[in-house]
């Protein structure tokens, strides 16, 4: 029974088709009544399916347009019309098999998360690899992931990996991660066997999370497609009294039953549907997940925009910024490359950061011996012949706060910073200091939803509101909301709702009523499941915020396809309606006009389905590759970019020792220079092409010069010095063009990451054009 329930539309289509083809041919060997008989028994099985569909219907106390394709069969039946008949029934079944197919197409991309969701992982015990339940698996674990083998649960690499992250973000080839990365549930080992640390468990986890969001997304229909069925109670009595004025006014049925016949409202009944699951497929494709036609719609609808901050405008977890030294015998690069060391086997979230610095420098780490945590202030355990220390400063620095630990303070004050400090061997070592960066695509994510047609967009947050105020000027909103609890953003959705559609953007627990609140909420889950994916309707599972631009258009067009497929399909059957009651249409002619108004009806709905317009800029892969590679050397030369703050930093009047700058100068035209150099002959190029004009690169090259000029500078004025005649104001000097150096590189190196980085995609390129009409 199951087989045949869920084959009884394409069974209904082949049918009826027969049936009509059949008669067709005993029509044309002079067969008359073979054939009415055969187009009589198609009528018939017509009439029992509209029957049906209308009880299923009154059940639901709903006033349904089916109850005219029951009028129009029975009608057919009772004047004689076999052919009419027969067409409408074909009709009705090709409509049928059309929505059963679109919808199918449309749940395809969210389908196949579902059926791979894994069951089991292999976790390490005591040297062994045993096999448990998904939900087995505790935080801290060590799970070993096969050949092809889907992540079981969110973790960090013990070893370098090659993945294939289709399911979740689009690209379709594989992404090489090294150590130390964060990975997702739900992607699949391509490369060899991989070591995961478990970082949450399977209910927390990222694909957890996306199969949840595919129960409620399949979930609700749209209002406009609850629309056609109100558009019944208007349409059926006209209809009905169209019909019986033709039979009053000309005394035949015939004609009355030649109005029902062509007022059969397929374009009503399934455009509209057509085209709405038509978007949510296509959303689903660029990693959108819309719950329902309903959120969908409001969307579309969406004038206001609200976005938290942390997690949302900016990257939502602790990046690396600089390292503090405590003194000279020991460097930054060692300092960081211990703490990492011991941090490997932590799941803390501030190890993770430490841990993916130390990767990125390309620095060697070792596996830690004899670990231990301290409850509340940190972990300890020796690396190699140090024992090492990485926590909170009362627990690393004793006693009176050296002049180096007051500077962390006051600069982590300033920034809005976390602080880590590190102990090796007994003594401080250093600190670390660790922020939330601005997402590099969050000022491009703002001014392309201001072109979709987003005319306010806010920055709603608890944070502080001169870091709060820092974020919104240099991601462009229009008013900034600092120091609000859940309950002043939900007072803030209120405000904004006077001024239009509100939609709301975040990604924390303390999102989620907002979320619920706002016209749309929309949930960030590309790093994993939380309350605020539960509560929002549409849930990026992508970590763009451009693909929210690209959704809003989707969502747009899909609705104007929607409303044209239904006002041109209406619209042609009000008038072979009024034709048929004139007589100028034939019960048969109608059923054949009627079946291609259907037809171009829903050709128009599912142009939805087809690649529009977006904002995502999809670059060639020949130039990913390149800026992959170049992505690198960024961020490799980042630690030279910090290091002349902290040469100028240790400049002195007294006795000034210039062989750290002499250093720093052998480091910046041996590192940065080149990379400086190679991005303005390969970078500029490839950003220049994938924008569409050189006026996007002008200001990149004209800031690569000025760091060629800031180096020029440096090297006459170190030349020109000796260590013997150094006078004061020749330190100051030299302190203010390294200090003029540094702001320009950091200036550059967010240029750079906006307007150039942050267009390559997370895996290799699509290689698709970078705007499809």
């Amino acid at each position: 029974m199951t087989w045949l329930r869920d084959r009884m539309e394409f069974l209904l289509f082949v049918s009826s088709t027969a049936l009509l083809l059949a008669g067709g041919g005993a029509w044309l060997l002079g067969s008359m009544s073979v054939a009415e008989l055969l187009w009589g028994a198609g009528t018939c099985l017509g009439l029992l399916f509209a029957i049906a569909w209308t009880v299923a219907a009154v059940r639901q106390r709903q006033l349904s347009v089916d109850v005219i394709a029951l009028l129009a069969l029975a009608g057919a039946l009772v004047v004689g019309e076999w052919f009419a008949g027969a067409m409408i029934t074909v009709m009705l079944a090709t409509g049928v098999l059309l929505e059963a197919r679109a919808g199918a197409r449309a749940r395809r991309e969210l389908s196949l998360l579902v059926e791979r969701a894994p069951r089991t992982a292999r976790r390490q015990v005591d040297g062994r690899v045993v096999e448990v339940p998904v939900d087995d698996v505790a935080k801290g674990d060590r799970i070993l992931v096969g050949t092809g083998e889907v992540v079981p649960v969110d973790g960090r690499l013990m070893s370098a990996g090659v993945l294939d992250e289709a399911a979740l973000t689009g690209e379709s080839f594989p992404v090489e991660r090294p150590a130390g990365d964060e990975v997702r549930s739900g992607v699949v080992n391509a490369g060899s066997p991989i070591d995961l640390m478990a970082t949450s468990v399977a209910a927390e986890s990222t694909y957890a999370g996306v199969v949840r969001l595919v129960e409620q997304a399949q979930a609700s229909s749209a209002p406009f497609v609850r629309a056609a069925d109100r558009f019944a109670v208007v349409f059926v009595p006209l209809t009905l009294v169209l019909a019986g004025a033709a039979w009053a006014l000309s005394g035949d049925p015939v004609r009355a039953v030649a109005v029902l016949v062509v007022a059969t409202p397929c374009p009503l009944l399934l455009a509209a549907p057509i085209a709405i699951m038509s978007g949510l497929s296509r959303a689903a494709h660029i990693g959108v997940v819309i719950k329902g036609g309903g959120a969908l719609e409001r969307l579309a609808a969406g004038r206001v925009i609200l976005f938290d901050k942390t997690g949302t405008l900016t990257q939502g977890q602790p990046t690396l910024a600089d390292v503090v030294t405590a003194g000279d015998h020991i460097d930054s690069d060692e300092i960081l490359r211990l703490a990492a060391s011991l941090d490997q086997v932590s799941p803390h979230v501030l190890a993770s950061s430490i841990v993916t610095a130390a990767t990125r420098r390309g620095l060697r780490l070792e596996m830690p011996e004899d670990v231990h945590e301290e409850h509340g202030y940190g972990l300890g355990g020796r690396i190699g012949s140090h024992e090492v220390r990485v926590g909170k400063a009362s627990w690393i620095v004793d006693g009176v706060q050296p002049a180096w630990v007051r500077q962390v303070r006051r600069r982590a004050d300033l920034d809005g910073s976390l602080t880590v400090f590190v102990a090796v061997d007994g003594e401080p070592a250093g600190a670390f200091l660790l922020e939330d960066p601005i997402r590099p695509d969050a000022p491009r994510m703002v001014r392309a939803l201001r072109e979709v047609g987003i005319s306010r967009v806010v920055l709603v947050t608890g944070d502080r509101a001169d870091i709060a105020d820092a974020v919104g000027r240099i991601v462009g909103v229009d008013t900034v909301l600092a120091e609000c609890d859940p309950a002043d953003k939900l007072a803030a959705i209120e405000i904004e709702e006077e001024l239009g559609s509100t939609i709301m953007v975040g990604d924390g627990v303390n999102d989620a009523p907002a979320l619920a609140a706002a016209g749309v909420g929309v949930a960030l889950a590309a790093r994993g499941a939380t309350a605020s994916s539960e509560a929002a309707d549409v849930v990026l599972t992508v970590d763009r915020l451009d693909a929210l631009a690209d959704a809003i258009l989707i969502a747009r067009r899909s609705k104007r396809i929607a409303l044209q497929a239904v006002l041109v399909g209406m619209g042609l059957s009000f008038v072979a309606m009024v034709a048929a009651a004139v007589g100028l249409l034939a019960p048969a002619i109608g059923a054949v006009t009627q079946e291609v108004i259907d037809v171009l009806a829903i050709g128009i709905a599912l142009r939805a389905v087809l690649p529009g317009r977006v904002h995502t800029i999809a670059m060639p892969p020949a130039d990913v590759a390149i800026a992959r590679a170049l992505k690198v050397e960024h961020d490799a030369v980042l630690v030279v970019v910090e290091q002349i703050r902290a040469v100028a930093d240790a400049l002195s009047t007294r006795d000034c020792d210039l062989a750290p700058a002499h250093t720093l100068l052998k480091r910046l035209e041996g590192e940065l220079l080149p990379h400086e150099r190679a991005d303005e002959a390969q970078l500029v190029p490839l950003v220049s092409r994938a924008l569409g004009g050189t006026d996007a690169t002008a200001s990149m090259s004209r800031t690569h010069a000025e760091i060629e000029h800031q180096v020029s500078r440096l090297r006459r004025l170190l030349t020109d010095l000796d260590n013997d005649s150094v006078q004061p104001e020749d330190v100051v000097e030299l302190r203010r063009v390294l200090y003029g150096l540094y702001a320009v590189l950091r200036l550059h190196n967010a240029q750079e990451e906006e307007g150039a980085f942050s267009l390559v995609p997370a895996g290799p390129a699509r290689g698709a054009a970078a705007r499809q009409p």
